[in-house]
């Protein structure tokens, strides 16, 4: 039976274990012991480790360590590396371009790496543990940049805020209501890359963050192509804006027409 090498350097890989089911392949997942030693030292060690046959698959996620074992794996074993991947089969793969603006369908022969969401948290059972091979590398100085990091790909439900926000401390009726349901904080590309509302890992869209939580608001944001691509996997998709006519009420589930100082607060008070 074929495999689906799951590359798991943290537990996120909730997506890559969809994906070997929906393939029906035996999983073999592939851990990293490499407490402060960054990827790039235990690529080529990860690269061996993985002992493919014909007909297996290389599944890491869409993260920054798992592009650079990805990248490694496939010049390893000689192998296509797809990225932006939406289906599989043992075949072919469906892969998002610009953005996710158009999909195109590659026929692929095995082995292949592909890069997948990782998604939620799973219990990793440890097929083979990458603990010492590594490069000598040693971190001599961390830039941390101001704000709290986030990875909405794992979030189940998102509350993205856009320009109908009408000054930077108005987001705090969004973060209540965040609060108040769980929700990871968005934003569209003005407020993150424009005003500096938001950080940059927390922008959705065509060269930001693609989510696809279970449920996802969008307040004030008018919903051009450049942000609907980022969330067009959306489960339920709630919208609050005061223009009838924005286009992002065409991606909606649920949309409430109305001012959202006057719309949040009364959510955030109901479901409290």
């Amino acid at each position: 039976m074929s495999v689906a090498w799951i590359i798991a350097p943290t537990q996120q890989v909730g997506g890559l274990v969809e994906v070997a089911d929906e393939l029906g392949y035996t999983k073999k997942f592939v851990t990293l012991a490499q407490g402060e030693v960054p990827a790039e030292a235990y690529a080529p060690a990860v690269a061996k480790a993985v002992e493919v046959s014909e007909g297996d698959v290389i599944l890491v996620p869409n993260t920054q360590e798992g592009r650079v074992l990805g990248g490694a794996i496939a010049a390893q074993h000689n192998a296509p590396i797809f990225t932006q991947v939406k289906k599989v089969t043992p075949t072919s793969v469906q892969v998002a371009r610009y953005g996710g603006v158009s999909l195109y369908t590659f026929e692929y022969s095995s082995p292949v790496v592909l890069v997948v969401d990782g998604g939620a948290d799973v219990d990793v059972a440890s097929d083979v543990e990458i603990s010492d091979g590594a490069y000598d590398a040693t971190v001599t100085d961390v830039e941390k940049s101001e704000g709290s990091s986030s990875n909405l790909s794992t979030a189940s439900r998102v509350v993205a805020v856009g320009r109908g926000f009408a000054k930077e401390e108005d987001l705090k009726l969004a973060e209540d209501f965040a609060s108040t349901i769980g929700a990871e904080v968005a934003s569209s590309r003005p407020l993150a890359e424009g005003l500096d509302w938001l950080p940059r890992d927390r922008y959705i869209g065509i060269s930001g963050q693609t989510v696809k939580p279970d449920v996802y608001f969008a307040i004030g944001i008018s919903g051009q192509m450049h942000h609907t691509v980022g969330m067009q996997d959306s489960g339920t998709v709630v919208v609050i804006n005061s223009d009838e006519h924005a286009l992002m009420f065409d991606m909606a589930d649920y949309g409430i027409v109305g001012d959202l100082y006057e719309v949040l607060p009364a959510l955030t008070k109901a479901l409290a």
